[in-house]
């Protein structure tokens, strides 16, 4: 195994050397934008999905090195340019305006762009889903989020107002407010944690993909109910928020809230979505007929 490395590399290096330039392009525009990411949204709980669906988004693409090889022809000049020169612009705009999300839609693009100049469109055409799922890596704008995740606090505050009183607890709810003894509690802030749906969707996208795409069916029945365990997850969440705000005071609460409970909220989804995939066998049992086709 010592003897191939240098021997792999000896290949390899006559084509890095032919295509110095495009790699430094890659250099100078990927790195500063990989750090970016990781001072900005990937430091926050809507963005903690983004390195991992970086790594397992290139981990897709190398899987099916043997096909790429096998498929792949230069692609159209004229449509890669059409695709790269306004990706280029606005890669420019926003670096140097501070739009993140422009930056990285924009560096994506190009990144198509190069790929597809390279090994043309059936290869394209073969890499749809890893195309599509690093698509995630691009942060949501603030004000985006807050419309997604607005008519899910407005639940999750309902919900959880109304079971808690169930149980005798001196609970009220005013909009997304909840009100527990002399503490209130902003499910605005309180419930942030529904900003995971986002990264439930692309980890639980992933896991659809590698162990059930064969079966179609199942994989779309899967997927629709991201959304209710991301809910179900966020509801125990306030819950838990709620009770230690009435035992143990704000304080306590707001700790838990900054330390754990993005972490927790995360966890526990993922794992009652495993749970519930296990719990359907049966189902995908039945769902599944003989001559279905992996949806990638």
């Amino acid at each position: 195994m010592a003897t191939l490395a240098p021997e792999r590399w000896a290949r390899l290096w006559p084509q890095l050397s032919a295509h110095w330039l495009l790699l430094l392009g890659f250099v100078v525009t990927v790195i500063p934008t990989l750090l970016a990411l990781g001072a900005g949204p990937w430091s926050t709980e809507a963005g903690v999905h983004g390195p991992l669906v970086v790594a397992t988004g290139i981990w897709l693409v190398f899987r099916r090195m043997p096909q790429i090889r096998e498929l792949a022809r230069p692609g159209n000049l004229g449509i890669a340019l059409a695709l790269l020169v306004p990706a280029v612009a606005l890669y420019v705009f926003g670096r140097a305006y501070d739009f993140i999300s422009v930056e990285v839609a924009a560096l994506l693009l190009a990144l198509f762009a190069v790929a597809y100049a390279y090994v043309g469109g059936a290869v394209m055409r073969l890499m749809w889903f890893p195309i599509f799922y690093l698509g995630f890596v691009i942060p949501l704008p603030g004000w985006l989020l807050d419309q997604i995740t607005s008519p899910l606090k407005m639940l999750v505050s309902e919900v959880v107002a109304g079971a808690l009183g169930l149980f005798g607890y001196p609970v009220a709810r005013i909009g997304v407010t909840i009100f527990v003894a002399q503490y209130q509690l902003l499910v605005e802030d309180a419930c942030a944690g529904l900003n995971s749906l986002i990264s439930l969707s692309a980890i639980g996208l992933f896991y659809v993909y590698i162990l059930r795409n064969t079966n179609w069916r199942y994989s779309l029945l899967l997927l629709a109910l991201l959304i209710p365990i991301a809910i179900a997850a966020n509801c125990v969440r306030v819950a838990a928020l709620v009770l230690l705000t009435y035992y143990f005071g704000d304080a306590v609460a707001q700790g838990y809230l900054h330390e754990f409970a993005g972490l927790v909220t995360f966890t526990s989804a993922l794992l009652l979505l495993f749970l519930v995939d296990a719990l359907l066998t049966p189902v995908r049992n039945r769902l599944a007929q003989p001559g279905d086709e992996a949806f990638g």
